[in-house]
Parts: C-alpha cells; sequence; structure tokens
C-alpha cells in the first residue's frame, strides 16, 4: 500500500492489483483552500471504469457497455471539481454522518437532546449543511481499488462523538462496484452512511428515467408526511410502491396517490427482505433499449429509490448536459430516515467499542 502524495497525471504508471488485475490510477482534479484533490480510476479487464475523488467520496464517471458492447457513462455529476464546490443534490457523494433525514433537525440520545442544523425545511438532511460530502478525505491504495478516511470530530454539524470512518471502492473482474464502510466512535452517537449517485442506465445526458425497469425485493415501505418524515411501515401490495416484481418506473411514478404527490415521485425507503445485515439482493434496475442491467446487493435493512423529482434543468453536468427532473434515479443504502426519533425502527446508534459495518455491491451486465 502507497500513500499518495505527489500530483500525478493518468499517462503516469498505473497501480496493478496483483490478485484482480485492476488497474489504479489517478490524476488532479484541483485544489481546496490550497489542498490537493485527486480523481482515481478503477479499471477492469471488462473495460469498465469507475471515477472517485477523496474530495467527499464521489463517484464522477462510472463507464459501462450495453449490450452491444458501447460504453456510456451513466452516472451524472459534472466534470471539474469547482462544479462539485457549488451546491448541487449530493451527486455521486458518500453520506453522513447521517444519511435521509432528521425530523426536526433533532434527537435524543442516552437522555441529551442534540440540535442539528435544518437544512431541509424544518428537518436536517445527509449530515447537514457541512457534511462528509463537503470534506476531503486521506486516500490509500487498497487491492482492486482505494480507501478513503477521516475524523468527523466531536459536534461536527451537532453530532455528538469523534467518529472515524473508512470507506472503501474495489472493482472487480466480475464488474461489480463493492462500497464498504465501517465507523467507531468514542461516545455515544448516530451513524447512517450511504452513497448517493445518480443512474441513468441509457447514459448521464439521454433524458428522463420512467422508461427504466425497477424491481426491489420488499413487501413493505415507509409511508412519509408532507416534509417527507417516515410516518410508519405499510405493505407494497396494491399500491404504487409494489416493485416486487420488476415494472417501468412511469407506470406509478404519475400516480394520484397522496404519498406520490408527497414526494413528487418516488423519494421513499423501502423496508428490504433483508432482516438479519447478511449481503442480499436489494433491487434490479434495467434500460430495455441499452440492455444495461444494475443490481444492488446490500447488508443494509432499508434503500432509498429516489428518482430525481428535484432535478430542474439548470444543473451543467458532464459533456454539456443539463440534467432536468428525473433524469437520474438513486438507490441509496441505509438504515431507515428518522431512525433516532423512531424507537421502532432498526437502531442507528454506534456505541464506543462497537464497530460500524456495512457493505454495498453495484453489479452491472446486460440483459441476455
Amino acid at each position: 500500500m502507497a500513500i499518495l502524495l505527489a500530483c500525478q497525471t493518468k499517462s503516469d504508471p498505473k497501480v496493478k492489483d496483483t490478485n484482480q488485475k485492476i488497474d489504479v490510477s489517478y490524476a488532479t482534479f484541483g485544489y481546496l483552500n490550497e489542498e490537493q484533490v485527486f480523481v482515481f480510476t478503477l479499471k477492469n479487464k471488462n473495460g469498465i471504469e469507475v471515477d472517485i475523488t477523496n474530495y467527499g467520496g464521489i463517484i464522477t464517471s462510472i463507464r459501462v457497455p450495453d449490450k452491444d458492447g458501447k460504453f456510456e457513462d451513466i452516472a451524472m455529476g459534472f466534470p471539474t471539481l469547482g462544479a462539485y464546490l457549488e451546491e448541487h443534490p449530493y451527486f455521486g457523494a458518500i453520506i453522513g454522518r447521517y444519511g435521509n433525514r432528521i425530523a426536526g433537525g433533532k434527537f435524543t440520545l442516552q437522555g441529551k437532546e442534540y440540535s442539528l442544523a435544518k437544512n431541509d425545511g424544518e428537518n436536517s438532511l445527509h449530515g447537514g449543511i457541512q457534511g462528509f460530502d463537503k470534506h476531503i478525505w486521506k486516500e490509500d491504495f487498497i487491492d482492486g481499488g482505494i480507501s478513503l478516511y477521516r475524523l468527523s470530530p466531536d459536534m461536527e454539524e451537532g453530532f455528538p462523538g469523534s467518529l472515524e470512518v473508512t470507506v472503501t471502492y474495489v472493482l472487480t473482474n466480475e464488474n461489480e462496484l463493492k462500497i464498504s464502510y465501517q465507523a467507531t466512535t468514542d461516545k455515544a452517537t448516530v451513524c447512517n452512511l450511504t452513497n448517493h449517485t445518480y443512474f441513468n442506465l441509457a447514459g448521464h445526458g439521454s433524458g428522463t428515467i420512467e422508461n427504466h425497469e425497477i424491481m426491489i425485493n420488499a413487501d413493505e415501505y415507509n409511508p412519509i408526511d408532507e416534509g417527507l418524515i417516515p410516518i410508519g411501515i405499510a405493505p407494497v401490495k396494491n399500491t404504487p410502491f409494489d416493485f416486487t416484481t420488476s415494472k417501468k418506473i412511469s407506470v406509478g411514478i404519475n400516480d394520484d396517490h397522496p404519498q406520490i404527490k408527497f414526494g413528487g415521485g418516488y423519494d421513499h425507503n423501502w423496508v428490504l427482505r433483508n432482516k438479519n445485515g447478511e449481503m442480499k439482493l436489494a433491487a434490479i434496475a434495467t434500460d430495455p433499449v441499452s440492455g444495461r442491467k444494475l443490481e444492488v446487493l446490500t447488508s443494509e435493512p432499508g434503500i432509498q429509490f429516489y428518482t430525481g423529482n428535484f432535478l430542474d434543468g439548470k444543473l451543467n453536468g458532464k459533456g454539456g448536459n443539463q440534467y432536468g427532473k428525473r433524469g437520474g434515479f438513486c438507490l441509496e443504502t441505509q438504515h431507515f430516515p428518522d431512525s433516532p426519533n423512531q424507537p421502532d425502527f432498526p437502531s442507528t446508534v454506534l456505541m464506543p467499542g462497537e464497530e460500524y459495518s456495512s457493505q454495498t455491491v453495484y453489479k452491472f451486465s446486460t440483459l441476455k
């Protein structure tokens, strides 16, 4: 393993993993407060490439083939670091210390109330104003990919405890992007980490994802109130939220169902059949035209399916594309939103001496 100390370019020699034969290269992506920011490229023997920057752990690009072998970038994002430094909808980023929403921007832990930034109406969203997506992480090489580390200090964004976090990205020759999260704390805290990549399997600038087909391995979901906070658990059967068999996103996204209206489309957590932390299939997304297929496996109990309802066509993305409403979808593996305030949900409390551990796999293939 080698610590990166100096600027290099993609023309420099690549680091080869001796087991997987994964090429890892890196280049300067820019500077933030005179600190160098890198972008790393992982490439497997099949030509699949994933770009990740140590600013926010952001996945900036995923290039995979269609059924005819044509490669396209299926991850929404920006061509420059400067664009990521501006306000944007968390394209590709590590989300923490708490992914998703916490109602009222507060929670109580061990009898003490903690107040968080209200950066989503009256709620706290995705770790606050300066969440994990807005920091430079320390980087290192590992077999088949990279490892990112940061120490989130006690009371950062209002969260108690100094949290040591490591996130690893590994690409395999089975066309899997494996993301693993580990964290420890010196004080009782809450922790819920995820990745916020926006996918469009037809290509990141190809328009709406409404004709994509989705399967979600869940019999239940979390209905929400008008502030997008869960109000319990309900069955998906006989609702637009039933994706137990694959169907087009367009089938339910314009439904008159009040939950669709609250979210402006799909922006809900599904309660996965995974009850014990084992790696299991959570969702499958396909684009019938290109034939690209995305499978999501996770150890997490939930997955947020979000259909880009707040994209407004004003963001200038890669290739000069302006990303419009429903131009991409997210499948964010997670514990449930607002769990610190809802004792019936799986706990997100992390105690000293415990380790937070979570794994997610994005597997890419094509329809047969």
